[in-house]
C-alpha cells in the first residue's frame, strides 16, 4: 500500500471512514477481477481518489458487499464497484507498471540480474498492455497514459527544471481526474477536475522526491530534488503553492455529495505536506555521524536490504496477513528496519497529530460542511 493521501481512523468520521475503505476495497476487487491476482499489488492510496472522485459527482453509486477480509478485521463491508473503481484499477496498473520497469532500468536490488530483470519486463509490458485496454473501454486515451510513462525517464536524465521533471506525471493525473467528469456525465467538471489531477501529480512528485531525499542522498540515487538543486524552503513552497491550487480548483466543481473529495483533496492533503517535510527537514537538519536520537538502538550486524523484487514478495505477505496493520511492530519488507503498525494509536498519532479523545475532525474551514462528522 502507498500514496500520500493516507488519513488515519482518527481524521476521518465513521461514515467517511467506512466509505474511504469502501473504495480502498472497491479498487482492490476491480485490480483483481480485471487483471488477476497479482495485479492487485498495485492497490495505493492515491488511486483510490479517482473512484470517489466519480463518486462525488455522480447521483448513483454502485455498492455490493464484499466478503470478511483479514485487512478488515474479518469483516463484510460495503464496497464502490462500477466504472469509477475500473478507472482507478487502470490507472494504478499503467503506474505500476512503469514503476516495475523504472527499477529495471535503474538495476535496483535484485532488478541487477537478469533472470529477475526478463521477468520483471515481461510483467510490466503486460500489465501496461492490458491496463490500455481497460482505460480504452472506458474511454480514456491510454496514450495519454502510455506517453507520460516513455517520457519520464529521458526527462530525468536531460538536466530539465523540476516542473518540466514533474510534468508526466501531472499530464497523466489530469487525464485521469478529468475523464471522472465524462463518465459521470457532468463535463463542465471536466476543466477544474484536470487543473486538480495537475496538481495533485506535482505534488505526488515533490512529496515522494522529499520522502526519497535522505535515501537517494545517502546512495548517490537519482533524486529530482538533488538534480535540479532545488532546496526543501522551496519545494515546500511549490507544494503549499499547488495544495491552494487544488482547492481552488475543487471550489469550481459541481457535486453531487463532495465530502469526502473534499476531506482527502483538501485536509489530508495538508496533513501529507506538513508530515513530509517534517521528516525531510530533520533528516537535513541532522548531519553525518550523528545519528537520529529518537531512532530504536541497532542491532550488530544488521542484515543487508532486501532488493526490490523480494521486498514487493515480503510485502504481500504482510499486507495479506495484516501485519502491516494491525501488529505491533513490523520488519520494513526492504529496509528490515522495524515498523509499527499502521493502525496502533500512536502511530496514528505521529501522523495526525491528533487521539480518539482529541480530535481535530472538524478542523474545516467554517463555511462547509464537508466532514460529516458527529462532533
Amino acid at each position: 500500500m502507498f500514496g500520500m493521501v493516507r488519513p488515519c481512523r482518527h481524521t476521518l468520521s465513521p461514515a467517511l471512514r467506512a466509505e474511504w475503505i469502501g473504495h480502498l476495497c472497491g479498487l482492490c476487487y476491480a485490480l483483481r477481477d480485471e487483471y488477476g491476482q497479482a495485479a492487485r499489488i498495485a492497490t495505493n492510496y492515491d488511486g483510490l481518489l479517482i473512484s470517489v472522485l466519480l463518486d462525488a459527482q455522480s447521483p448513483a453509486r454502485g455498492r455490493r458487499t464484499a466478503g470478511p477480509c483479514p485487512l478488515r478485521g474479518m469483516r463484510t463491508a460495503r464496497v464502490a464497484t462500477g466504472d469509477g473503481a475500473r478507472l482507478a484499477a487502470a490507472v494504478s496498473l499503467v503506474l505500476a507498471s512503469a514503476t516495475l520497469a523504472d527499477h529495471v532500468a535503474d538495476r535496483d536490488g535484485a532488478f541487477a540480474r537478469r533472470p529477475v530483470a526478463a521477468a520483471a519486463r515481461r510483467l510490466a509490458a503486460g500489465w501496461a498492455d492490458r491496463a490500455s485496454t481497460g482505460a480504452a473501454g472506458l474511454g480514456l486515451d491510454p496514450a495519454v497514459l502510455l506517453d507520460a510513462v516513455a517520457r519520464q525517464p529521458a526527462l530525468e536524465h536531460a538536466g530539465s527544471p523540476l516542473l518540466t521533471v514533474t510534468e508526466p506525471t501531472e499530464t497523466a493525473t489530469a487525464a485521469a481526474f478529468g475523464h471522472t467528469a465524462v463518465l459521470a456525465g457532468r463535463p463542465d467538471n471536466a476543466a477544474p477536475l484536470a487543473e486538480a489531477g495537475r496538481l495533485f501529480g506535482r505534488l505526488a512528485h515533490l512529496l515522494d522526491a522529499v520522502e526519497d531525499l535522505p535515501a537517494d542522498a545517502a546512495a548517490g540515487a537519482w533524486n529530482p530534488l538533488l538534480a535540479t538543486g532545488t532546496d526543501l524552503p522551496a519545494a515546500r513552497g511549490l507544494a503549499d503553492d499547488a495544495a491552494l491550487g487544488i482547492r481552488l480548483a475543487l471550489d469550481e466543481v459541481r457535486w453531487t455529495d463532495r465530502r469526502l473529495a473534499h476531506r482527502l483533496l483538501v485536509h489530508e492533503l495538508d496533513r501529507s505536506i506538513g508530515h513530509a517535510f517534517s521528516d525531510g527537514a530533520a533528516h537535513a537538519e541532522r548531519k553525518p555521524g550523528n545519528p537520529d536520537p529518537d531512532a530504536p538502538p541497532s542491532r550488530p550486524g544488521p542484515r543487508p536490504p532486501r532488493g526490490a523484487l523480494a521486498g514487493c514478495a515480503v510485502a504481500v505477505g504482510l499486507f495479506c496477513s495484516c501485519q502491516m496493520c494491525c501488529a505491533d511492530t513490523f520488519e520494513d519488507p526492504w529496509t528490515r528496519e522495524a515498523r509499527e503498525g499502521f493502525c496502533r494509536s500512536d502511530t496514528c498519532a505521529n501522523w495526525c497529530d491528533c487521539s480518539e479523545a482529541s480530535c481535530d475532525c472538524c478542523d474545516c474551514c467554517s463555511d462547509c460542511d464537508c466532514c460529516g462528522c458527529d462532533c
